[in-house]
């Protein structure tokens, strides 16, 4: 079934996340982003890779195959170093193109198509969960180029999706007496294990 409230909350994430970096000069785009080791340039270019991964695995799924997000031997940090030093208009013309490209390919899919599977880094999703991974990419990052948005300002479908999903995780990633005592107060929150 088609994720409508996911993909409508991404039309708009989208179209936030290009305004924010409408200002940015091709000084800023060089600048230290929060996620260590990264400029907003590799943030960007990451984004925008991302996206064009999806939509391979989007155009897979009308083509009848189940494709993998990325190709064997891929590295996600080299891809983003390779486009980290374009120009600010560069930067968001390919993350501008990327989204459109994405969105196109969501609009090609039939009901039952939604339910095909891609391999994410994970393993196995439907591409209705594909779109969740997606809008979390695009909202954690936007937060991660330090450019006035924060996590209050994160659309509620993506926060009651996320939220519920990382609490059901939260018990592999920390001791339980530890996590039972800092719910009930007391005691500091547990160190978590594990990335997320």
């Amino acid at each position: 079934m088609r994720p409508a409230d996911l993909i409508n909350t991404c039309r708009t994430s989208h179209r936030r996340l290009a305004a924010g970096l409408t200002p940015l000069t091709d000084a800023d785009v060089q600048r230290p982003s929060l996620l260590p080791g990264y400029s907003r340039g590799h943030l960007i270019t990451h984004i925008a890779n991302k996206a064009k991964a999806h939509a391979r695995l989007f155009e897979g799924a009308v083509m009848g195959e189940t494709r993998s997000v990325h190709p064997a031997g891929y590295d996600p940090d080299r891809a983003a170093s390779a486009g980290a030093h374009r120009s600010a208009p560069e930067l968001r013309a390919d993350l501008r193109e990327s989204f459109e490209l994405l969105e196109a390919r969501w609009d090609e899919l039939d009901e039952v198509q939604w339910q095909r599977q891609a391999i994410m880094m994970a393993g196995p999703r439907t591409l209705a969960e594909v779109v969740g991974q997606h809008l979390r990419n695009v909202e954690v990052h936007h937060v991660d180029l330090d450019i006035a948005y924060r996590p209050a300002d994160w659309p509620a479908v993506f926060v009651a999706a996320e939220l519920t999903k990382r609490l059901r995780q939260l018990p592999e990633r920390a001791d339980h007496p530890d996590l039972l005592a800092w719910l009930l107060n007391r005691g500091l929150a547990p160190q978590l294990v594990g990335p997320w």
